[in-house]
């Protein structure tokens, strides 16, 4: 569990995400090394009351979680709130 600032990332679609913490993503990139594929963490996520899957992208030593438009739009978060995330690896389905 972590807490961290929602933020936007513009690429080609404007993109939100919470940064984990260096050392917090070193220990989870341990953790679930048998699960990383291309870089990224099958991860199941819960903010507030809603709960998705998602992978974490790897970035400048942290992952960032991406948030799409319906966990926002039901959690009623959006850029610069500070959200509380519970994340645990996932197998993602073969």
């Amino acid at each position: 569990m972590f807490d961290g600032e929602i933020f936007e990332w513009r690429g080609p679609a404007p993109y939100h995400f919470v940064a984990m913490s260096e050392a917090d993503s070193a220990e989870l990139k341990e953790e679930a090394r048998s699960l990383i594929y291309w870089g990224q963490v099958p991860v199941q996520v819960v903010i507030g009351g809603t709960e998705f899957r998602t992978a974490l992208f790897p970035r400048d030593g942290r992952y960032l979680v991406p948030l799409k438009d319906a966990v926002r739009k039901a959690e009623d978060i959006g850029d610069g709130d500070v959200v509380t995330v519970v994340l645990r690896p996932a197998r993602q389905p073969r």
